[in-house]
């Protein structure tokens, strides 16, 4: 039996791909093809799962835009077959914060693009932001960036599931299979090799292997400039910190937002680097070596902590420029790129995979242009700056 489009990678955009795929086009033959159904190592599973509008490059702002609605208004916007009844959004926002006087006018260049697109984006004065948050040192702020609507976290896993059970109600088939080869004929993808079953005919294929997704490519005798980078997350608890209401903080040298009593912060590691995709061995030194003294510094409460909890998530990390690489790729016209998100994939998901599924059906983009993140900027060497990577 052949395949309409077999999406290789069933977490967050692979499932989504497919709802798209199945809600736009009824009795279209969708198989999602996922080695880990557990999803135990998948990006969208060790996620820290937060949404902001708060980037830089326009396109972003606009994802997200759709993004946002569609997380807020899950239930409605999947129905009863995603048997997910909200994803619990918290729209505490996000506070982007700098030291730098100089970034004051850069701040209030890029609110003002955020909110030309919808979001509701603030430049703060130091005393505007103690005056929300005084539980955050000022002093030395020059400027912070708040999001006070449509910028907060939610539910990822629902977010997944939600994806599926449409997915799977419209007639996608997902599958426990592990593709380990491309069969490529005349220019065009042909099939799938699945292991222990063999070749499996399609008539597209949408790349959504996330760390692995440099992988497929090379399959076919191709390059992608998307590797796996380690992220070590700590829970942390700060007794003479309990502040529910903290936004999601991101300051020179860590980000963290409040978890049910705890805390969540992180940090990019001085030496980051590609990694294995199977190494999910903690960088546990991080916390005392990188974090918790320009945290106490920022936040005086957090003199009393104790990391309670760890985990380590991998981000599909675009060496290019950190941003999505989408659509088909020039030398294989029906073999669909959906990688290197590089840390903001979950968000993504909702507007890509429908992008994705629009372009598959109508051969290009629609409901949103997005042809400035195609393959064409690789091949160019052109980056997308974005100045809002967390």
């Amino acid at each position: 039996m052949t395949e309409d489009v077999i999406i290789i990678g069933g977490a967050a955009m692979g499932a989504a791909t497919a709802f798209w795929l199945t809600k736009m086009a009824p009795g279209l033959k969708v198989l999602v093809v996922e080695r880990d159904p557990s999803y135990a190592r998948a990006a969208t599973a060790l996620s820290v799962a937060s949404v902001r509008q708060q980037f830089s490059d326009p396109t972003n702002v606009k994802i997200s835009r759709f993004g946002v609605d569609f997380i807020r208004n899950f239930a409605e916007r999947l129905g009863p077959a995603g048997e997910v009844a909200s994803l619990g959004l918290k729209e505490n926002g996000y506070l982007f914060l700098t030291t730098d006087p100089a970034q004051k006018p850069v701040m209030e260049e890029l609110a003002a693009m955020q909110r030309a697109c919808g979001a509701a984006t603030e430049v703060w004065t130091p005393a505007q932001v103690g005056a929300r948050f005084p539980w955050i040192e000022t002093s030395d702020l020059a400027a912070g960036s708040f999001g006070p609507r449509d910028e907060g976290w939610f539910d990822n896993m629902g977010l997944l599931a939600g994806f599926r059970n449409a997915a799977r109600a419209q007639g996608a088939r997902f599958e426990k299979a592990e593709a380990v080869g491309l069969a490529v004929n005349a220019g065009r993808v042909t099939g799938v090799e699945i292991a222990g079953r063999g070749l499996v005919s399609c008539g597209a294929v949408v790349n959504a292997a996330g760390t692995r997704g440099a992988q497929v490519l090379r399959w076919a005798g191709l390059d992608l400039p998307v590797e796996p980078r380690k992220r070590t997350v700590f829970v942390i608890d700060a007794p003479n910190a309990r502040h529910p209401d903290g936004p999601l903080l991101i300051d020179r040298a860590f980000y963290m937002r409040p978890e049910q009593g705890h805390w969540i912060t992180a940090t990019v590691p001085d030496s980051d680097s590609a990694c294995d995709p199977d190494d999910f061995e903690p960088d546990l030194h991080l916390f005392e070596e990188a974090i918790w003294e320009p945290l106490y510094a920022r936040c005086p409460g957090f003199d009393a902590v104790k990391v309670v909890r760890h985990w380590v998530g991998h981000y599909d990390y675009n060496t290019l420029d950190q941003n999505a690489i989408l659509g088909p790729h020039p030398a294989l016209p029906n073999l669909y790129l959906l990688n290197g998100f590089s840390g903001h994939g979950l968000q993504q998901s909702p507007a890509l995979g429908r992008g994705t599924a629009e372009h598959i059906l109508n051969g290009g983009w629609q409901s949103l242009d997005l042809s400035e993140l195609s393959y064409d900027r690789v091949q160019a060497g052109r980056p997308i700056v974005e100045r809002a990577i967390v």
